[in-house]
């Protein structure tokens, strides 16, 4: 007798994630809609990006809606909630992928870039949280997923404050969850190695990164977006509720080498 799919659980459920135009966001979404979640993909400034992964999901049978959102402003990624919980019949998966930040040694930051990043990057996590567990609690179930980085743990010469916002978003996962847990609410983040997108574009060292990256890698590749999603649609399966407030490390072993 064939035993039911753990992902079953997801068919019917509704997911908003911050910043799922593209990347790792893009990739989550795609992944939670083949299971039969419905998603809010949320953007910023590229609507058309945002319009593509909703069209790839009605095309592949499911069901998105686009909803435009300043994530580092909580009125809008409350708002965001809102907006996806009337049009798709609540939210059962809150993700935490917006991310943005000032490259900049520590002592050459400002405070508009820590703002910036601090408010882009952990505060739309945690008030997204708080807002999507409104809906998940009566239910008695939930998900809420961070994304984070190796930069939380590491020092990197340009990263600074995004680092440090990684780091809150880790933290922040593990108080939401100790309160929610008993709620049904899991929450966890995950912690990709060097992802290949748009964002290393930014980086002034992106060559040096990527070829320091790959020789470290004792897998022999990078971890791609899509492989970041499978662990996402995993963490919100019923397999992985004893799962609880922890960094997922997904990196092809990068961290483990001295």
């Amino acid at each position: 007798m064939a035993c039911p799919s753990p992902y079953a659980v997801l068919d019917g459920k509704c997911a908003v994630i911050t910043g799922s135009g593209r990347g790792i966001g893009r990739a989550i979404a795609l992944e939670l809609a083949r299971h039969g979640v419905s998603v809010a993909v949320n953007y910023y400034r590229r609507r058309e990006a945002a319009e593509a992964t909703a069209v790839e999901i009605r095309n592949g049978g499911g069901r998105a809606i686009v909803v435009k959102a300043h994530a580092g402003d909580v009125e809008a990624v409350q708002g965001l909630v809102r907006t996806a919980s009337e049009a798709l019949g609540g939210v059962d998966i809150f993700v935490g992928n917006a991310a943005s930040g000032v490259l900049r040694p520590a002592l050459e930051q400002q405070l508009k870039g820590w703002e910036w990043t601090l408010d882009v990057s952990a505060r739309s996590l945690f008030f997204g949280a708080q807002a999507a567990a409104a809906t998940m609690i009566p239910k008695g179930w939930g998900r809420i997923i961070g994304l984070t980085s190796m930069g939380s743990r590491r020092v990197f010469s340009e990263y600074s404050v995004v680092g440090i916002s990684k780091a809150a978003i880790e933290a922040a996962i593990r108080y939401l969850a100790a309160e929610l847990a008993p709620h049904g609410v899991i929450c966890n983040s995950i912690s990709p190695g060097v992802v290949v997108t748009e964002a290393l574009d930014f980086f002034p060292s992106k060559e040096r990164m990527l070829e320091e990256g790959l020789r470290r890698t004792p897998a022999g590749r990078f971890v791609t977006p899509e492989e970041i999603a499978r662990v996402a649609a995993w963490l919100c399966t019923d397999d992985a509720a004893m799962i609880v407030g922890q960094t997922l490390i997904v990196d092809g072993g990068y961290e483990i080498a001295a």
